[in-house]
């Protein structure tokens, strides 16, 4: 069984749950069970299933959770474009969550090519 605090990937994507949660905040109270909901979901979706897959016995279950949350990396991806074009964050918050996405994104398919090799 794998230590998944160990891995710098989840530490980020824990990060930025904690970011989102407190940006979801501000968003309208018609969307908390919307846009809120989808977000935050997606967000916790990324190390939980980093987590998930440590407890698995096998490399092939480990990476099977990695792209899943490479899929909700993506899902998270699209979120904030969302919410940026429907003007909920500003152009600054935009920038720091979308960086923090792609380099989420990024460090999960260096994990998932490390497994296979």
């Amino acid at each position: 069984m794998r230590n998944y605090k160990k891995y710098s990937v989840w530490q980020l994507g824990h990060e930025i749950t904690l970011e989102i949660y407190k940006m979801t905040k501000t968003f309208p109270k018609e969307e908390l069970y919307g846009i809120t909901s989808q977000m935050r979901r997606a967000t916790y979706s990324i190390p939980s299933n980093i987590v998930e897959g440590c407890g698995r016995e096998s490399d092939a279950e480990f990476r099977r959770f990695l792209i899943i949350s490479q899929g909700s990396a993506s899902e998270l991806e699209y979120f904030t474009i969302l919410v940026h074009d429907l003007e909920y964050i500003n152009n600054s918050t935009f920038e720091i969550v979308l960086d923090k996405v792609n380099k989420i994104r990024r460090s999960l398919n260096n994990l998932i090519h490390k497994i296979q090799s």
